[in-house]
């Protein structure tokens, strides 16, 4: 068993939440981007509007070059290189790139509030001293001039990936770091994940004529460029001058390609869908996407919250699948369900990563494990002979690191995992697991009234989780915070077992065994006529039990400081064919082979 070490870490989520002082940052950006695809560069200007609504003065400001990762010697390379178990996108390909191919952000001027700043770049990150304190309920103006140069695709962003798509632009602009009630989050760009301030984009962005632009946002002249919603055919011109705007996001993604085909999917209850891709034989399947999409945004609009945007865009590009506001990058030559499963699950990103936008770095498993759940649920509506078990996949998944080794606590910062697989697996099966789990303690209704008021109250707001686990608790009337304490802060695992039975004429005496962690337990005691007997028996620490069936007969709390639990049955051992353990709900006991015990005749 494993602990995690770092005080801050586990202070955050030390279930503190927040108080009724909750505040976010602001920040609205206009951006002006000039292309050009024979060097792969764009030269960039930026007005960047910072409103501190935070208690604090700022001394000091941070910024993203996450270009900056895609040179040799990066803090990228070194980890991708050094690592046990490298992504195999990444490998050593960051070392090997020449000065015409790496990525680079050049930041040539930056001022506030008209008066020039200095600064300092170290790799990805862009320290900033201020002329003049920010103090709290101010507000500020940035303006910046900067030249970038687009790296080849190798990890989510750059140029000409491997499906042929000629720039996939994502983590591509001077990017402010977010300030809350932890302070900077000023990480440098290693790999992982993405953590922004709510705002608003205002992006131009110039290029050749024969480009088809995808992006986050509205766009604002499909006329004057001849595209979009528009049937304008324009003649040609040096470079077209595509505007786009975005409300309420925390990232701008675009993409661009000469042979996109754009296929626009109405939808009537909402959202439109917009379809980038290159039309051939290994894309047929982007034909059928369009029906696949209205179920899965009429099913999450239905079980966990309204998606309030207008329209949602599936970009062929990237090197996989990564999510944005209103639009994700994914890998397009794909099998039907293949392309239906990425999309569903990036599209779920929506959710629990574009609108509820915690922090990823600090809680990857509360924005992949959440959508893994999510997107797993709305595959089995689709797929119902693949998906039998929606989660079991993930529980397997789970259950094989926990015996081994490798497993690290769930506190552990996204990027400081030993492994790849212990972050992969922590984030995205486990992730799945302590939200699938929480039905077995609390119901599967209480879950999903959970969801949806998680979703009504946090969007927009970067929940951490001590936000989700109080409102799981008020809609269940529980205590919960030894769960969390225990499947996120430690790898204590769960183990209950069939430890002893005996009895006499009259009676049968089971005595149950906890392992490191408490849950709840459920058991079957099955006669040899065929009847079956339900039990449950709480644990303490709840301080409530969840709704059961009447047949179900509920015993009393079960204290976590005791190892054994006995339970006495009005039947004799010779009646008894079978006992059974977890017999409802799910529940990462990880050695089944001591939950079932069968009494020979």
């Amino acid at each position: 068993m494993k602990r995690c070490f770092s005080l801050l870490l586990c202070l955050v989520i030390s279930f503190t939440g927040y108080s009724q002082s909750y505040w976010q940052q602001e920040a609205h950006y206009q951006m002006n981007i000039d292309f050009d695809i024979k060097n792969h560069q764009f030269d960039g200007q930026q007005e960047l509007t910072y409103i501190n609504h935070s208690p604090d003065t700022l001394n000091k400001v941070f910024y993203h070059l996450y270009f900056n990762a895609f040179q040799p010697r990066s803090m990228m390379d070194i980890r991708s290189r050094t690592i046990a178990d490298p992504d195999r996108r990444v490998g050593d390909r960051i070392s090997k790139l020449s000065q015409n191919e790496m990525g680079i952000q050049q930041i040539l001027s930056l001022s506030q509030n008209g008066e020039a700043l200095t600064f300092t770049v170290e790799g990805t990150i862009l320290d900033v001293d201020l002329n003049a304190s920010i103090l709290p309920g101010d507000t500020v103006v940035f303006a910046m001039e900067f030249k970038t140069q687009v790296p080849l695709q190798i990890r989510r962003s750059g140029r000409m990936n491997k499906e042929g798509i000629d720039y996939s632009m994502s983590q591509w602009y001077p990017k402010l770091c977010e300030y809350d009630k932890d302070g900077w989050h000023a990480n440098p760009y290693v790999g992982r994940e993405f953590y922004g301030i709510w705002g608003s984009f205002d992006v131009r962005i110039q290029m050749d004529p024969k480009y088809i632009i995808a992006a986050t946002g509205i766009l604002q002249n499909p006329d004057e460029i001849g595209h979009g919603y528009s049937d304008v055919i324009l003649p040609p011109t040096n470079k077209l001058n595509w505007h786009f705007k975005a409300e309420n996001v925390h990232d701008f993604v675009w993409a661009a390609d000469p042979d996109y085909t754009h296929d626009i999917i109405v939808n009537d209850k909402g959202p439109d869908f917009h379809l980038f891709y290159q039309k051939g034989e290994k894309t047929k399947h982007w034909d059928d996407l369009g029906e696949y999409m209205i179920r899965t945004f009429e099913y999450a609009n239905k079980h966990f919250g309204k998606y309030p945007y207008p329209h949602y865009s599936i970009i062929q590009g990237g090197d996989g699948g990564m999510e944005y506001p209103m639009a994700t990058l994914i890998t397009g030559h794909r099998s039907l369900k293949s392309l239906v499963g990425v999309s569903v699950h990036e599209a779920m990103h929506s959710w629990y990563q574009g609108l509820l936008a915690t922090n990823e770095a600090l809680f990857p498993w509360m924005d992949e494990g959440f959508t893994c759940y999510a997107s797993n649920r709305i595959e089995k509506e689709f797929f119902p002979e693949d998906f039998s078990d929606a989660h079991a996949g993930s529980y397997n998944s789970y259950k094989r690191i926990a015996k081994s080794e490798y497993e690290e606590p769930l506190c552990t910062h996204a990027d400081h995992y030993n492994t790849n697989w212990a972050y992969g697996t922590a984030s995205y099966s486990k992730g799945v697991v302590i939200l699938d789990q929480l039905s077995h303690i609390v119901g599967q209704k209480a879950i999903d009234r959970s969801l949806k008021r998680y979703f009504n109250e946090w969007a927009y707001k970067h929940p951490n989780a001590d936000d989700f686990k109080r409102i799981v608790e008020k809609e269940s009337e529980m205590e919960l915070d030894w769960y969390f304490e225990y499947f996120v802060n430690t790898t204590k695992t769960i183990d209950y077992s069939i430890y002893e039975i005996k009895g006499d004429d009259k009676t049968t005496q089971i005595l149950l065994k906890k392992g490191e962690m408490p849950m709840p337990i459920e058991f079957d005691v099955i006669l040899r006529d065929g009847s079956t007997y339900k039990f449950y028996i709480p644990t303490v620490l709840m301080r409530g039990k969840k709704d059961t069936d009447k047949s179900v007969n509920v015993l009393n709390d079960w204290a976590w400081t005791n190892p054994y639990y006995p339970v006495s049955l009005e039947h004799t051992p010779s009646k008894i064919a079978e006992i059974r353990l977890h017999t409802s709900g799910s529940i990462s006991d990880i050695e089944p082979l001591n939950d079932n015990l069968i009494i020979p005749k």
